[in-house]
């Protein structure tokens, strides 16, 4: 029997798994809502114990995560979870807590946000941070509004613009817009940085701040970076830090040291909490002191040793329940206690370097449209040496018949066949460099057999698809399967 099908295809009339003996508790009379009754018996799968359970084993055996492979998901650090951080989580004083618990019986949670805050504070050279927002995109709406609100604050009713590079992530101009504010693009110069001259073209009394990442989308420092931040000030205007890949900074240099004030912090990126799968996330925001006022109610504040909750007039108001997720945050405070001070130093270091050996080792078999050392990730633009027109969507499928999750392709937008690798700092050499020789292999595979790869991958639950029929069409339970299966 193949338990890869549908539960419903494993049922048989009758089957049943077994069930205790009904409680003798007293009967009522429901007859006054025989309106309300189900008339309609319910169109359940009929299967025993057994063949539910090794279903539902088979489904999860087919997620694949940074646990069970290799995941050099490019922009999106996705480095290894240490499990003592689940450990921690999941005892009973942490996971039983109520929000709605008297501040003195939560002292120990109120603790570890506020020092959460100071730790982050600490390593980014920011004065203050709110723990508050739910994801990294929650954090870029939140940091905008902080911007808005102080320019009104100023009466500077003129400032409604951000300026974004063309390499920056996509959250960046759509949490401008949802904000409420004009998004002014500039372009990236031949060495994949941000171009100087177009940046001081775009400056105006109109400029509320600018977006920027550092190490940018392309995995390039930017070395004109206190040049960019002192412009953007002297025209009034704010600076934002995407902390995307602050990754590659820990430990290097902090981005209020660079002159941002205001910047998002991805727990679930560089501080290892969970990634994927829609959440859960964290992205704490942090500002410079003249703009901590402005930061989302409630706060958490401390008087000698007890702490509480305090609510900020001139705050932008509340925008989240309670104070984000409390556990991943718990997470993440774990990861950075775990490492300490000289350990989390390491962290850039060793993700740079993992980063330019893939770099150095590939440059032979994929094409580099920037020179120079890179950061944490490297951007191919496809294969070097490429007579069958192979595209950068057949490597990606291929990768995955090795046991590998592909990495984030197609983007950045600046190239039309980008693959953006990232190892992080918590791969071995051994397998970052089967990492390489696969990739290698595939680059001969290429040459050689490239029907191979264009019907790639042939080792997976599901073979290639076609994507655009997959997206009109979805299929989320067994009334989707059974209407599609009768439609074909």
């Amino acid at each position: 029997m193949s338990y890869d099908k549908l539960i419903f295809e494993l049922s048989k009339e009758g089957r049943r798994a077994y069930s205790l003996k009904k409680a003798s508790y007293p009967q009522y009379d429901i007859n006054d809502l025989a309106s309300n009754l189900r008339t309609i018996e319910l169109n359940l799968p009929e299967v025993s114990e057994l063949d539910c359970v090794r279903h539902y084993t088979n489904i999860s055996k087919k997620n694949f995560g940074v646990e069970n492979g290799f995941y050099p998901l490019g922009s999106c650090t996705m480095k290894y979870n240490p499990k003592i951080n689940e450990d921690i989580v999941k005892t009973t004083n942490f996971a039983k807590l109520h929000p709605y618990q008297p501040v003195n019986t939560v002292q120990g949670a109120l603790k570890v946000y506020y020092e959460l805050q100071k730790s982050l504070s600490e390593i980014s050279g920011l004065e203050e941070f709110s723990l508050n927002p739910y994801a990294g995109a929650h954090g870029e709406l939140i940091g905008l509004m902080v911007m808005k609100e102080y320019h009104l604050s100023r009466k500077d009713f003129k400032r409604n613009k951000v300026i974004i590079p063309d390499s920056a992530h996509g959250t960046n101009p759509a949490s401008t817009v949802v904000c409420g504010m004009e998004v002014v693009e500039i372009k990236s110069n031949a060495k994949g940085m941000v171009d100087v001259e177009s940046l001081k073209s775009v400056l105006s009394d109109e400029i509320a701040g600018m977006m920027l990442t550092n190490p940018n989308t392309l995995g390039i420092f930017e070395s004109d970076i206190c040049e960019i931040t002192k412009l953007v000030h002297d025209a009034g205007g704010l600076m934002y830090y995407d902390g995307a890949n602050l990754n590659a900074m820990l430990g290097k240099v902090k981005p209020g040291e660079m002159g941002f004030d205001i910047m998002h912090i991805n727990l679930h990126k560089t501080f290892s909490t969970p990634h994927g799968g829609g959440g859960p996330g964290d992205g704490p925001v942090g500002v410079k002191d003249f703009l901590k006022k402005f930061l989302p109610n409630p706060q958490v504040k401390k008087l000698d040793d007890y702490y509480y909750i305090a609510n900020e007039a001139d705050a932008i108001g509340r925008i989240s329940s309670f104070f984000g997720n409390f556990l991943v945050e718990l997470r993440a405070y774990s990861y950075i206690l775990n490492l300490g001070k000289e350990n989390l130093m390491q962290v850039g270091g060793f993700a740079t370097l993992n980063a330019n050996y893939v770099r150095e080792c590939l440059r032979e078999d994929y094409i580099l449209p920037i020179k120079g050392y890179c950061m944490h990730e490297v951007v191919f633009d496809g294969l070097l040496d490429n007579p069958n027109d192979i595209k950068t969507l057949d490597v990606a499928k291929r990768l995955l018949d090795y046991g590998m999750h592909a990495p984030t392709i197609y983007f950045p937008l600046l190239f039309h066949q980008a693959i953006m690798i990232e190892p992080t700092e918590t791969e071995s050499l051994q397998t970052i460099d089967e990492f390489i020789q696969v990739m290698k292999q595939i680059a001969k595979e290429a040459k050689e057999d490239p029907e191979l790869l264009r019907s790639a991958p042939l080792s997976t639950p599901i073979s290639r698809s076609d994507e655009v029929f997959a997206a009109k069409h979805m299929i989320f339970s067994y009334r989707d399967y059974l209407e599609y299966i009768s439609n074909k």
